[in-house]
């Protein structure tokens, strides 16, 4: 699949509106669950494993489903993180970030079912050190992982927290 397939297919699913996503901060043994996905134009993006909540299912169930959808894993939700505005045109998303906990499972790469097997941008699932993760360039992390410098500063972050400004209010 080209990357510029990749690229319209994103955008026709999850560009030019508004979305509420959920994501899950899972951090063992000093490592934090990571998942790639392909953006289209040669770019990825690492992550935490999460995505959009579906209307009529609150948070905690919407995270459920994403990440096992993602990992194979089953999950307890624990404390809410902070939020997150992601706003890379054309993608446009308010993100809330919980800690979670895993409770079962078995950790395999999923699959979008938003999007066809033909389209699918999940491409790598692992675990990652905060050196792995700094080892990478921005362009390639999400925003969150930007300004860190250990996997605590993830899990003590509080409040709503725009990257444009650089700052957590």
């Amino acid at each position: 699949m080209s990357n510029d397939r990749i690229s319209k297919e994103i955008e026709s699913k999850f560009g030019n509106h508004l979305r509420t996503r959920v994501n899950g901060v899972l951090i063992e043994e000093g490592k934090i669950l990571m998942v790639k996905h392909l953006m289209g134009n040669n770019k990825v993006l690492w992550s935490v494993p999460g995505g959009g909540m579906h209307y009529g299912q609150n948070a905690e169930a919407n995270l459920k489903r994403e990440f096992f959808e993602e990992t194979g894993l089953t999950i307890a939700v624990k404390a809410y993180l902070f939020a997150h505005e992601y706003l890379a045109e054309p993608l446009h998303a308010m993100e809330h970030f919980f800690s979670v906990e895993k409770i079962g499972g078995n950790l395999i790469l999923g699959t979008d079912p938003e999007l066809s097997n033909d389209f699918q941008i999940l491409e790598e699932i692992r675990w990652m050190s905060i050196n792995e993760i700094r080892s990478l360039p921005n362009e390639a992390l999400h925003q969150i992982f930007w300004g860190i410098n250990s996997l605590e500063d993830l899990v003590l972050l509080r409040g709503y927290f725009n990257f444009e400004n650089n700052s957590l209010k």
